[in-house]
Protein backbone atom coordinates (compact mmCIF):
# COMPACT_ATOMS: atom_id res chain seq x y z
CA UNK A 1 0.00 0.00 0.00
CA UNK A 2 2.88 2.27 0.99
CA UNK A 3 4.21 1.95 -2.39
CA UNK A 4 0.92 3.09 -4.61
CA UNK A 5 -0.17 6.28 -1.83
CA UNK A 6 2.76 8.56 -3.66
CA UNK A 7 1.35 8.01 -6.83
CA UNK A 8 -2.26 8.00 -6.06
CA UNK A 9 -1.43 11.44 -4.53
CA UNK A 10 0.44 12.86 -6.67
CA UNK A 11 -2.66 11.97 -9.98
CA UNK A 12 -5.26 13.28 -7.64
CA UNK A 13 -3.28 17.29 -7.77
CA UNK A 14 -2.00 16.51 -11.25
CA UNK A 15 -5.86 15.89 -12.60
CA UNK A 16 -7.14 19.04 -10.95
CA UNK A 17 -4.58 21.14 -13.53
CA UNK A 18 -7.33 19.75 -16.54
CA UNK A 19 -9.98 19.97 -14.55
CA UNK A 20 -9.88 23.76 -13.71
CA UNK A 21 -9.17 24.13 -17.38
CA UNK A 22 -12.19 22.84 -17.82
CA UNK A 23 -13.51 25.96 -17.05
CA UNK A 24 -11.45 28.23 -19.44
CA UNK A 25 -14.31 28.11 -21.98
CA UNK A 26 -16.89 29.58 -19.52
CA UNK A 27 -14.47 32.09 -18.06
CA UNK A 28 -13.71 33.03 -21.39
CA UNK A 29 -16.82 34.13 -23.16
CA UNK A 30 -18.81 35.40 -20.06
CA UNK A 31 -15.88 37.62 -18.54
CA UNK A 32 -13.02 38.20 -21.39
CA UNK A 33 -14.04 40.86 -24.32
CA UNK A 34 -14.47 39.01 -27.27
CA UNK A 35 -12.21 38.54 -30.47
CA UNK A 36 -8.60 38.44 -28.55
CA UNK A 37 -7.48 34.80 -28.11
CA UNK A 38 -3.73 35.94 -28.06
CA UNK A 39 -3.96 38.44 -26.07
CA UNK A 40 -5.81 36.66 -23.94
CA UNK A 41 -3.40 34.28 -23.81
CA UNK A 42 -0.60 36.71 -23.68
CA UNK A 43 -2.46 37.54 -20.29
CA UNK A 44 -2.73 34.64 -18.99
CA UNK A 45 1.34 33.54 -19.29
CA UNK A 46 3.14 36.03 -19.26
CA UNK A 47 2.55 38.30 -15.63
CA UNK A 48 1.76 34.52 -14.33
CA UNK A 49 5.75 33.72 -15.25
CA UNK A 50 6.95 36.93 -13.85
CA UNK A 51 5.18 36.57 -11.04
CA UNK A 52 6.32 33.27 -9.80
CA UNK A 53 10.37 34.57 -11.38
CA UNK A 54 9.87 37.16 -8.46
CA UNK A 55 8.94 34.45 -5.97
CA UNK A 56 11.91 31.91 -7.30
CA UNK A 57 14.58 34.24 -7.92
CA UNK A 58 16.25 31.93 -10.13
CA UNK A 59 17.30 31.92 -14.43
CA UNK A 60 17.87 29.07 -16.49
CA UNK A 61 21.31 28.55 -16.94
CA UNK A 62 23.65 27.37 -20.32
CA UNK A 63 21.51 24.97 -21.98
CA UNK A 64 18.52 25.01 -20.06
CA UNK A 65 17.94 28.53 -22.01
CA UNK A 66 17.32 26.71 -25.26
CA UNK A 67 15.48 24.07 -23.69
CA UNK A 68 13.07 26.31 -21.67
CA UNK A 69 12.31 28.75 -25.01
CA UNK A 70 11.42 25.56 -26.38
CA UNK A 71 9.39 24.17 -24.13
CA UNK A 72 7.68 27.07 -23.83
CA UNK A 73 6.80 27.52 -27.46
CA UNK A 74 5.59 24.18 -27.73
CA UNK A 75 3.37 24.41 -24.04
CA UNK A 76 2.31 27.68 -24.53
CA UNK A 77 2.57 29.95 -27.78
CA UNK A 78 2.06 27.57 -30.67
CA UNK A 79 0.00 25.35 -28.99
CA UNK A 80 -2.49 28.13 -27.67
CA UNK A 81 -2.14 30.11 -31.46
CA UNK A 82 -3.10 26.81 -33.09
CA UNK A 83 -6.23 25.98 -30.53
CA UNK A 84 -7.59 29.47 -31.21
CA UNK A 85 -6.99 28.85 -35.04
CA UNK A 86 -8.55 25.19 -34.47
CA UNK A 87 -11.52 26.86 -32.43
CA UNK A 88 -12.24 29.82 -34.52
CA UNK A 89 -12.55 27.21 -37.83
CA UNK A 90 -14.21 24.11 -36.13
CA UNK A 91 -17.26 24.13 -34.01
CA UNK A 92 -16.20 23.15 -30.28
CA UNK A 93 -16.67 19.28 -29.97
CA UNK A 94 -15.03 18.84 -33.68
CA UNK A 95 -11.81 21.10 -31.79
CA UNK A 96 -12.27 19.08 -28.58
CA UNK A 97 -12.25 15.56 -30.54
CA UNK A 98 -9.29 16.50 -32.74
CA UNK A 99 -7.30 17.69 -29.78
CA UNK A 100 -8.29 14.49 -27.70
CA UNK A 101 -5.93 12.45 -30.30
CA UNK A 102 -2.84 14.01 -28.01
CA UNK A 103 -2.51 11.14 -25.21
CA UNK A 104 -2.13 8.71 -28.87
CA UNK A 105 0.57 11.02 -29.87
CA UNK A 106 2.56 11.13 -26.24
CA UNK A 107 2.52 7.39 -26.44
CA UNK A 108 4.33 7.66 -29.73
CA UNK A 109 6.42 10.21 -29.06
CA UNK A 110 7.68 8.89 -25.36
CA UNK A 111 8.69 5.75 -27.56
CA UNK A 112 10.72 7.76 -29.78
CA UNK A 113 12.39 10.17 -27.34
CA UNK A 114 12.50 8.10 -23.80
CA UNK A 115 12.27 4.10 -25.13
CA UNK A 116 8.73 3.88 -23.31
CA UNK A 117 7.15 0.70 -24.15
CA UNK A 118 4.08 0.81 -25.84
CA UNK A 119 1.16 -0.57 -23.81
CA UNK A 120 -1.67 -1.73 -25.44
CA UNK A 121 -3.97 -1.77 -22.16
CA UNK A 122 -2.74 2.38 -22.43
CA UNK A 123 -3.39 2.43 -26.29
CA UNK A 124 -6.60 0.97 -25.70
CA UNK A 125 -7.39 3.53 -22.87
CA UNK A 126 -6.29 6.63 -25.19
CA UNK A 127 -8.78 5.54 -27.77
CA UNK A 128 -11.72 5.23 -25.28
CA UNK A 129 -11.12 8.50 -24.15
CA UNK A 130 -11.24 9.66 -27.20
CA UNK A 131 -14.52 8.26 -28.31
CA UNK A 132 -15.86 9.42 -24.73
CA UNK A 133 -14.71 12.87 -25.79
CA UNK A 134 -16.36 12.74 -29.17
CA UNK A 135 -19.71 11.35 -27.94
CA UNK A 136 -20.01 14.27 -25.13
CA UNK A 137 -18.93 17.43 -27.62
CA UNK A 138 -19.74 16.51 -31.23
CA UNK A 139 -22.72 17.14 -32.94
CA UNK A 140 -24.49 15.43 -35.78
CA UNK A 141 -24.37 18.60 -37.84
CA UNK A 142 -20.30 19.20 -36.79
CA UNK A 143 -18.44 20.76 -39.72
CA UNK A 144 -15.22 19.74 -40.62
CA UNK A 145 -13.02 22.78 -42.19
CA UNK A 146 -9.48 21.12 -43.44
CA UNK A 147 -6.95 24.10 -42.24
CA UNK A 148 -8.83 24.09 -38.67
CA UNK A 149 -8.22 20.50 -38.38
CA UNK A 150 -4.62 20.56 -39.39
CA UNK A 151 -4.41 23.42 -36.56
CA UNK A 152 -5.94 21.20 -33.93
CA UNK A 153 -3.69 18.15 -34.89
CA UNK A 154 -0.92 20.44 -34.87
CA UNK A 155 -1.38 21.88 -31.78
CA UNK A 156 -1.73 18.19 -30.54
CA UNK A 157 1.60 17.30 -31.18
CA UNK A 158 3.47 20.63 -29.99
CA UNK A 159 1.47 20.27 -26.66
CA UNK A 160 2.65 16.33 -26.85
CA UNK A 161 6.59 16.79 -27.52
CA UNK A 162 6.09 19.24 -24.34
CA UNK A 163 4.96 16.55 -22.51
CA UNK A 164 7.76 14.17 -23.23
CA UNK A 165 10.04 16.71 -23.54
CA UNK A 166 9.30 18.14 -20.31
CA UNK A 167 9.44 14.94 -18.68
CA UNK A 168 12.65 13.96 -20.46
CA UNK A 169 14.66 16.92 -19.65
CA UNK A 170 14.05 16.99 -16.08
CA UNK A 171 15.89 20.30 -14.82
CA UNK A 172 17.79 20.25 -11.30
CA UNK A 173 15.22 22.64 -10.00
CA UNK A 174 11.74 22.69 -8.34
CA UNK A 175 8.60 22.39 -10.63
CA UNK A 176 7.94 26.18 -9.11
CA UNK A 177 10.45 27.44 -10.71
CA UNK A 178 10.14 24.95 -14.11
CA UNK A 179 6.76 26.60 -14.49
CA UNK A 180 8.20 30.21 -14.04
CA UNK A 181 10.70 29.37 -16.65
CA UNK A 182 8.13 28.17 -19.14
CA UNK A 183 4.85 30.07 -18.84
CA UNK A 184 7.75 33.66 -18.91
CA UNK A 185 9.03 31.97 -22.17
CA UNK A 186 5.55 30.97 -23.45
CA UNK A 187 3.87 34.37 -22.75
CA UNK A 188 7.39 36.25 -24.55
CA UNK A 189 6.98 34.49 -27.53
CA UNK A 190 3.11 35.37 -27.38
CA UNK A 191 4.22 39.06 -27.15
CA UNK A 192 4.85 39.87 -31.12
CA UNK A 193 1.96 37.43 -32.46
CA UNK A 194 -0.15 39.45 -30.17
CA UNK A 195 0.84 42.78 -31.20
CA UNK A 196 0.64 42.15 -34.92
CA UNK A 197 -2.75 40.07 -35.20
CA UNK A 198 -5.28 41.90 -32.67
CA UNK A 199 -5.89 45.39 -32.02
CA UNK A 200 -5.51 46.86 -28.40
CA UNK A 201 -7.54 45.91 -25.73
CA UNK A 202 -10.62 48.02 -25.28
CA UNK A 203 -11.15 49.48 -21.33
CA UNK A 204 -11.32 46.85 -19.11
CA UNK A 205 -14.17 46.36 -17.17
CA UNK A 206 -14.03 44.84 -13.30
CA UNK A 207 -15.09 41.84 -14.58
CA UNK A 208 -12.61 41.46 -17.56
CA UNK A 209 -9.88 42.12 -15.10
CA UNK A 210 -11.60 39.31 -12.79
CA UNK A 211 -11.34 36.71 -16.03
CA UNK A 212 -7.70 37.59 -16.64
CA UNK A 213 -6.69 37.25 -13.43
CA UNK A 214 -8.26 33.52 -12.60
CA UNK A 215 -6.81 32.48 -16.16
CA UNK A 216 -3.53 33.97 -15.22
CA UNK A 217 -3.01 32.52 -11.68
CA UNK A 218 -5.68 29.70 -10.95
CA UNK A 219 -5.75 28.39 -14.95
CA UNK A 220 -2.23 29.46 -15.55
CA UNK A 221 0.37 29.69 -12.24
CA UNK A 222 -1.56 27.30 -10.63
CA UNK A 223 -2.13 24.70 -12.41
CA UNK A 224 0.69 24.27 -14.06
CA UNK A 225 3.18 23.65 -11.30
CA UNK A 226 0.83 21.24 -10.14
CA UNK A 227 0.53 19.65 -14.02
CA UNK A 228 4.82 20.00 -14.42
CA UNK A 229 5.10 18.63 -10.63
CA UNK A 230 2.81 15.46 -12.07
CA UNK A 231 4.88 14.76 -14.82
CA UNK A 232 8.07 14.68 -13.14
CA UNK A 233 6.54 12.01 -11.13
CA UNK A 234 3.70 10.11 -13.31
CA UNK A 235 4.61 8.51 -16.93
CA UNK A 236 3.85 11.07 -19.45
CA UNK A 237 1.17 9.20 -21.29
CA UNK A 238 -0.90 8.62 -18.01
CA UNK A 239 -0.60 12.57 -17.72
CA UNK A 240 -1.66 13.13 -20.55
CA UNK A 241 -4.82 10.89 -20.52
CA UNK A 242 -5.94 13.24 -17.51
CA UNK A 243 -6.39 16.07 -20.32
CA UNK A 244 -9.82 14.29 -20.94
CA UNK A 245 -11.37 15.76 -17.70
CA UNK A 246 -11.01 18.97 -19.55
CA UNK A 247 -13.64 18.82 -21.85
CA UNK A 248 -15.65 16.56 -19.52
CA UNK A 249 -15.71 19.55 -16.96
CA UNK A 250 -16.45 21.77 -20.21
CA UNK A 251 -19.65 19.84 -20.04
CA UNK A 252 -21.01 19.67 -17.03
CA UNK A 253 -20.54 23.09 -16.51
CA UNK A 254 -22.03 23.89 -19.22
CA UNK A 255 -25.36 21.44 -18.06
CA UNK A 256 -25.15 23.36 -14.98
CA UNK A 257 -24.29 27.00 -15.27
CA UNK A 258 -25.58 27.41 -19.12
CA UNK A 259 -28.52 25.12 -19.09
CA UNK A 260 -27.28 22.80 -22.15
CA UNK A 261 -28.59 19.70 -22.70
CA UNK A 262 -26.98 16.63 -21.33
CA UNK A 263 -28.38 13.41 -23.12
CA UNK A 264 -27.75 9.49 -22.87
CA UNK A 265 -24.85 10.05 -25.28
CA UNK A 266 -23.33 12.18 -23.72
CA UNK A 267 -23.78 10.43 -20.86
CA UNK A 268 -21.88 7.33 -21.81
CA UNK A 269 -18.92 9.53 -23.18
CA UNK A 270 -19.11 10.94 -19.68
CA UNK A 271 -17.77 7.20 -18.10
CA UNK A 272 -16.09 6.56 -21.49
CA UNK A 273 -14.22 9.14 -20.03
CA UNK A 274 -14.00 8.40 -16.95
CA UNK A 275 -12.92 4.78 -17.29
CA UNK A 276 -9.98 5.72 -19.38
CA UNK A 277 -8.57 7.42 -17.23
CA UNK A 278 -8.67 5.45 -14.37
CA UNK A 279 -7.46 1.85 -17.35
CA UNK A 280 -4.31 5.02 -18.04
CA UNK A 281 -3.50 5.06 -14.49
CA UNK A 282 -3.52 2.00 -13.50
CA UNK A 283 -1.21 0.56 -16.45
CA UNK A 284 1.24 3.62 -15.04
CA UNK A 285 0.93 2.36 -11.76
CA UNK A 286 1.75 -1.52 -12.94
CA UNK A 287 4.44 -0.16 -15.32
Amino acid sequence: MKTNSIPIGAILLTALAPMVWGSTYIVTTAMLPPGYPLTASLLRALPAGLILLAIVRQLPQGIWWMRVLLLGALNFTFFWAMLFVSAYRLPGGVAATVGAVQPLIVIVLARIVMNSRIRPLAVAAGIAGLCGVALLVLTPKAALDPVGIMAGLAGACSMAAGTVLTRHWRPPVSSLTFTAWQLTAGGILLVPLALLLEPPLPPLSLTNIAGFAYLGLIGGAITYILWFRGLARIEPSAVASLGFLSPLVATVLGWLLLGQALGPLQIVGFLLVLGSVWLAQRVSMRA
